[in-house]
């Protein structure tokens, strides 16, 4: 007997072998959070099988996310600057009448971003120059966290208004890449850092 026209279609049943979109937006996740972990352990030269291995996922997979290893290396820089750019807000929040403390605070954090990704950025700038990765807009995201910053003090009379937030850009890049994790005076950012924060102060 024919079923009727109004039956409901079954449902497709997907493609063995086809990972979802929500499964494959986790095995990115799971190699992002591995390759940062191992890369900060031992660097960015180690080989991808056991990035994917500390995963949990095969090297196919990776290279399904990651074509190349400069594109790996490149999503763990952006995740970790995600970050760092984003926690400026909640620092001023937590701290609504210091934000000179709140920016001394960012200032150690985005240091220390620095500092992990030393070792990074010899594969980085190859990309960059290649055209094999996008050139990020560091430098821009960075200008906007501190507006921030010099705005909230602003307001409350705890930094100047007159400094525009890209020379606040210059310096801060100018004390993070002058000084090295491996210096034999280890609070020297702290210091240097400590003395961009003082010149932010008004005067009188």
């Amino acid at each position: 007997m024919t079923p009727p026209d109004s039956a409901p279609n079954p449902p497709i049943a997907p493609r063995p072998g086809r990972p979802g979109r929500a499964d494959a937006r986790r095995n990115r996740d799971k190699l992002v959070e591995a390759a940062r972990a191992v890369f900060t352990s031992s660097g960015d030269a180690v080989p991808l099988e056991t990035v994917a291995r500390e995963a949990g996922v095969g090297i196919g997979t990776l290279y399904r996310h990651f074509p190349s290893r400069e594109a790996l290396v490149e999503a763990v820089y952006a995740a970790e600057l995600d970050e760092v750019t984003a926690s400026a807000p909640a620092l001023l929040a937590d701290r609504p009448q210091q934000p000179e403390a709140a920016l001394r605070a960012w200032l150690d954090r985005y240091a220390r971003f620095v500092a992990t990704k030393r070792g990074m950025m010899a594969t980085l700038r190859a990309g960059w120059a290649s055209g094999r990765i996008a050139t990020p807009a560091t430098r821009e995201r960075v200008t906007a966290a501190l507006a921030g910053f010099l705005t909230a003090g602003a307001a409350t009379g705890t930094l100047r208004s007159d400094v525009p937030p890209e020379d606040v850009t210059s310096m801060l890049l100018g004390v993070v890449l002058s000084t090295s994790a491996a210096t034999d005076d280890p609070g020297q950012t702290a210091r240097l850092l400590d003395l961009l924060v003082d010149a932010l102060r008004p005067r009188g």
